[in-house]
């Protein structure tokens, strides 16, 4: 069982590989469940799935019944084990797919019953031997913050050439070995690997590997298609992502951090 958080730099194409990599370990034969829990929503499409389901934050009436207690309190531990069935869909692959939604509060310690809620459905939703859980994260580390990524196995870091990715890259490991993830790895997407790699090296972040420009990607994208169903080099470089990540998570004796 595997939980994987994909995270980065805005616009650094983290959704696209989120799918990608959630239809891949569907087809080595895992129950791939992907998770859009990003406030763009925009996982739907890398994954292939024409009708998404509503995100689980338009259910205030469920919200209210699992986390809001009378008096105003809530509770920080409510019933989630039965979500993904209930409210995800099943797309190509077999991939099941949620999506979060967002809070509509400010601020990011939300203490709240929608924030208790999700915090909660994330922690405990893999439920079977062979699980493999792949989260889109929002862009950027307010996320982090809010302590959603509590018990994460794996969390990848997508950056591109450019200072600015790598400095959230950095940022993003502080705060990621502050809340406990104990592994943090990286993709390289869109550009050459070497201007990327020794600064990634000097923060001690391990390198799973790079993608490359490709206008399959492109057309893929604006035509609303998953892009493992378009093929080409840049998904030939995610299956071998992909293997580098499993042998990651599947080497215990492994802390990359």
């Amino acid at each position: 069982m595997f939980k994987i958080a994909i995270t980065g730099k805005g616009g650094v194409g983290k959704t696209t590989f989120s799918g990608t990599l959630a239809r891949m370990l569907a087809k080595d034969g895992y129950d791939s469940i992907a998770i859009d829990a990003d406030s763009d929503m925009n996982l739907a499409s890398s994954l292939g799935i024409k009708n998404p389901p509503r995100p689980l934050t338009d259910y205030k009436d469920l919200i209210q019944e699992r986390a809001g207690e009378t008096g105003g309190f809530f509770n920080y531990n409510p019933k989630v084990d039965d979500i993904v069935e209930k409210y995800g869909v099943v797309g190509p692959d077999n991939v099941k797919m949620l999506i979060m939604g967002t809070v509509e509060k400010g601020g990011t310690g939300c203490m709240c019953p929608a924030s208790s809620f999700l915090r909660a459905f994330l922690r405990h939703v893999v439920l079977k031997e062979n699980s493999t859980v792949v989260l889109d994260m929002e862009a950027g580390i307010e996320h982090l913050g809010r302590g959603t990524t509590k018990g994460i196995d794996l969390m990848i870091v997508v950056v591109e050439p450019g200072m600015r990715s790598i400095e959230t890259a950095s940022r993003i490991k502080k705060l990621a070995h502050d809340i406990g993830i104990k592994k943090l790895a990286a993709v390289v997407n869109k550009g050459e690997l070497e201007p990327v790699k020794e600064h990634l090296e000097e923060l001690n972040i391990h390198l799973l590997g790079g993608i490359p420009y490709d206008e399959n990607m492109v057309n893929a994208d604006l035509e609303g298609a998953a892009p493992i169903d378009y093929g080409g080099k840049a998904v030939d470089s995610i299956w071998n992502i992909k293997n580098n990540v499993l042998q990651l998570l599947l080497d215990k004796s492994n802390n990359p951090n």
